[in-house]
């Protein structure tokens, strides 16, 4: 696109999953270790235990978030398609791929909502951010 690195990165999200420890001071204590050992990015790095994201998620959003039994699953969840893409380092060093929507959006500068939750204002929010960056994109109603 001949942009900046990093160009219209507000966060990364690093997702995991641990249904042991429930509690606040469990996750924080993984995002005090995640930010200890991060280098500098362009955006924040909001580390999130989705395991406990149904605990806290309607008060912060106004609807419930249903619970996901593997933290794949987390990305069906996320409002725009494009944006449901992660990567999963394994214990063999090898990286995979996490998109469920495909890359076809991504690539075709699309964006489209997901409507597994009700969440339009959220949607919304981000598209009319994206489209602040990158006035090319095509968006999609909700």
């Amino acid at each position: 696109m001949g942009r900046p690195r990093g160009t219209g990165i507000k966060d990364y999200d690093l997702v995991y999953f641990d249904s042991s420890d429930l509690s606040w001071e469990a996750e924080d204590a993984v995002i005090q270790r995640v930010a200890a050992a991060m280098p500098p990015l362009p955006g924040d790095v909001e580390v999130r235990n989705h395991a406990r994201v149904p605990l806290w998620f309607e008060e912060r959003f106004g609807f419930p978030c249903p619970p996901v039994a593997h933290p794949d699953d987390v990305f069906r969840q996320y409002p725009l398609t494009v944006q449901a893409l992660g990567v999963r380092l394994g214990k063999d060093g090898n990286l995979s791929v996490l998109c469920p929507f495909g890359l076809e959006d991504l690539f075709a500068m699309r964006v489209r909502p997901n409507r597994a939750l009700p969440n339009r204002a959220s949607y919304e929010e981000k598209a009319k951010r994206l489209v602040q960056t990158w006035p090319e994109l095509i968006v999609g109603p909700w």
